[in-house]
């Protein structure tokens, strides 16, 4: 993304490019239905973020479009000085975790596929962690 269209200051940048997302997911990127690299707020040590959007109940008008029905990933912006350093951990042990994560989460049962779902990487003084939140 060029520079006059990044919309991030300059003390901010992604740590991870579409390239670096399409090459460790490979065909299951295509079951993301959408890829957003956040603008916003600092989200504290958040540097990556998954969900699984399920589908919603169709009565009275408040369903999930069926277009929107899948996974949606966040990269998180981190300080400019610290890409490097976070785009390798999380090319190394963040993306084959959500490659895995999709790849369970394909072939879980009805009822997990019925709720949405949530996973998110944080880095902290080096340390790579990542949960759950359903």
């Amino acid at each position: 993304m060029s520079a006059r269209n990044r919309r991030l200051p300059r003390h901010r940048a992604w740590p991870l490019t579409t390239t670096d997302i399409a090459e460790c997911l490979g065909p299951l990127l295509t079951r993301v239905t959408d890829l957003r690299f956040l603008t916003g707020q600092d989200c504290g040590s958040i540097v990556l973020g998954a969900a699984w959007v399920a589908p919603g109940p169709r009565a009275y008008g408040r369903g999930i479009h069926p277009d929107s029905v899948g996974f949606r990933m966040d990269v998180h912006p981190v300080d400019a000085p610290e890409r490097a350093a976070t785009r390798a951990v999380l090319r190394a042990r963040a993306l084959p975790q959500l490659h895995d994560w999709i790849t369970r989460a394909i072939s879980a049962d009805e009822t997990w596929r019925l709720t949405p779902h949530q996973h998110y990487w944080r880095l902290a003084d080096g340390r790579l962690t990542h949960h759950d939140k359903a």
